[in-house]
C-alpha cells in the first residue's frame, strides 16, 4: 500500500450560509473521515491564506485556486485513493481534490 496526499482547494466551494450549515458541513467531513478507518493516515488540517515563493519573487496567494487543506490516506493505488477522494463531502460542496502519490525518499 501507498500514501497518498489528498490537496484539497476550494475556489469555487459553497460557503456556509449560517453557523448551523457550517456544523452540519463539519459532520459530514467528520463522518467521511471516520468512515475510512486506517485507511486515513493523517485527517490533515485546513489551511490558511498563502504565497507563492519563485524564482522572479513573492506573491501572495496561490493563483486562480489555492490550496485551502490535504489529509494523507493510504490505498492501494491512484485510482482507488481518487476513487476515496471522490466520495468526499468536500467534492459535494464544490470544492476539488487533487490526488497524488507520496514518494519515499531514503537518505544514500
Amino acid at each position: 500500500m501507498s500514501k497518498y496526499i489528498l490537496a484539497y482547494h476550494n475556489a469555487d466551494m459553497k460557503k456556509p450560509a449560517s453557523p448551523e450549515e457550517g456544523a452540519k458541513m463539519m459532520g459530514k467531513w467528520k463522518d467521511w473521515v471516520s468512515g475510512l478507518g486506517d485507511a486515513m493516515v493523517n485527517p490533515g488540517t485546513p489551511l490558511g491564506k498563502s504565497k507563492t515563493v519563485s524564482s522572479t519573487g513573492i506573491t501572495d496567494g496561490g493563483g486562480p485556486n489555492p490550496l485551502s487543506g490535504y489529509s494523507i490516506l493510504e490505498a492501494e493505488s491512484i485510482d482507488a485513493a481518487s476513487a476515496v477522494a471522490k466520495g468526499s463531502p468536500h467534492v459535494e460542496f464544490g470544492g476539488t481534490i487533487e490526488v497524488a502519490e507520496m514518494m519515499e525518499m531514503k537518505p544514500s
